[in-house]
């Protein structure tokens, strides 16, 4: 569960985000060059790319290039792929926004909703592999270009992008089923998903961080630090509803655990545990929102909030 209860977007939504920018300019000194006539890119996949400008880029169209072919699995779409994503304008020559300057890849979802730019540079290709993408500012962005990169809708535009490793997702918990401990809420399904916790036979929590395995998964154990792909659902001790729940959305929650992003009580409890298993979770306030709570959920500052979780994948 996230600090903020719902689930951040993605670097990427905000790139995709329309918005007001005038043009920053057409003709340099000499002329612009076409796509990757205008630039030398060196460096190796997975170490930030280094790019010299030779001139000013102009872009007609969307075009793509494997600059190197990596010899792993092919992404298609519906895949999770670790990217690292470098972004530059080329009218002003400059980076505009690179996700090795962060230290980490972003895990990104190839389907219908990336912008053309992304989703070139991604299905199709082999893990391994760097793509640069060229295209004008419009094709890339729409039609305002992007605001928070400072890309003006008349500049154009080079995407680079290294495909570090696709995310193994689960369908579901895999393992061997567990009593479930005299502490924590029944489990209630439909159709094989978790809709909510019944805490009818539950004692009243004592203010311990409690966790146990429902379901023993049989993956390799979760490190701290790594990318776990997980479905959830949350409910305040003695609740009729849940407060958040993935299980009725299109996808799971990705998040880095152990590095603060989530409750201590995530990171605490699900760091050790096996991929494909399931867990319920009980989390005082202290390992959870705090004294203050957690308005925008309704959690209180006093309140025992329960998690099941299904560890679906880690990378």
């Amino acid at each position: 569960m996230t600090r903020r209860t719902r689930r951040l977007p993605l670097v990427l939504i905000p790139l995709l985000l329309a918005g007001v920018l005038t043009s920053c300019g057409d003709d340099a000194d000499g002329g612009p060059s076409t796509g990757l006539d205008a630039v030398s890119i060196e460096g190796s996949v997975g170490e930030a790319p280094e790019v010299t400008w030779e001139s000013d880029m102009s872009a007609d169209e969307l075009e793509t290039t494997t600059l190197e072919e990596g010899d792993g699995e092919e992404v298609e779409s519906g895949d999770q792929v670790f990217t690292h994503i470098w972004i530059g304008n080329g009218f002003t020559q400059e980076q505009s926004f690179s996700t090795y300057d962060e230290g980490k890849p972003e895990l990104v979802t190839v389907d219908d909703t990336l912008s053309p730019i992304f989703g070139d540079a991604l299905e199709g290709q082999t893990v391994g592999s760097r793509v640069a993408v060229t295209a004008p500012a419009d094709l890339a962005f729409g039609d305002a270009g992007n605001p928070q990169l400072g890309i003006g809708n008349k500049d154009t535009v080079l995407v680079i992008v290294d495909l570090i490793s696709i995310n193994v997702v689960l369908d579901g918990p895999e393992g061997e089923p567990q009593a479930a401990p005299a502490w924590a809420p029944s489990l209630v399904e439909e159709d094989g998903d978790v809709t909510a916790l019944d805490f009818g036979k539950a004692p009243a929590p004592d203010g311990t961080l409690r966790s146990a395995t429902l379901i023993q998964g049989t993956g390799a154990k979760v490190k701290k630090g790594q990318t776990v792909t997980v479905d959830y659902l949350g409910q305040v001790y003695g609740a009729k509803k849940p407060f958040d729940e993935s299980f009725s959305g299109d996808s799971p929650l990705s998040r880095t655990i152990g590095a603060g992003e989530l409750i201590s009580g995530w990171d605490k409890t699900i760091v050790g545990a096996r991929v494909g298993s399931r867990l319920i979770l009980g989390i005082p306030p202290r390992e959870g929102y705090g004294k203050q709570g957690n308005e925008q959920a309704n959690i209180k500052g006093t309140d025992t909030i329960y998690f099941v979780v299904d560890i679906l994948g880690a990378n």
